[in-house]
């Protein structure tokens, strides 16, 4: 499983769900399933997200601890 500082560097930067949508071209509901782990971004929305908060991508996804290197 993914964790993500989505809400928090969202709320960082007093963005709405809908705000941070549109910045991205996605809609609010994806917005909001990221935050909540239920969707894993694609590789594109992860970027825009990045650029959106002007920080790499590393700094709002990572891999649970646990998790190894191996396909699961």
């Amino acid at each position: 499983m993914i964790n993500n500082h989505l809400k928090v560097e969202r709320a960082k930067r007093n963005l709405t769900q809908a705000q941070l949508a549109e910045l991205v071209g996605v809609s609010r509901q994806t917005i909001n399933a990221i935050e909540k782990r239920k969707l894993v971004p694609s590789t594109m929305v992860a970027l825009k997200l990045s650029r959106c908060f002007g920080t790499s991508v590393n700094n709002i996804f990572e891999l649970e601890p646990n998790q190894n290197h191996t396909n699961s």
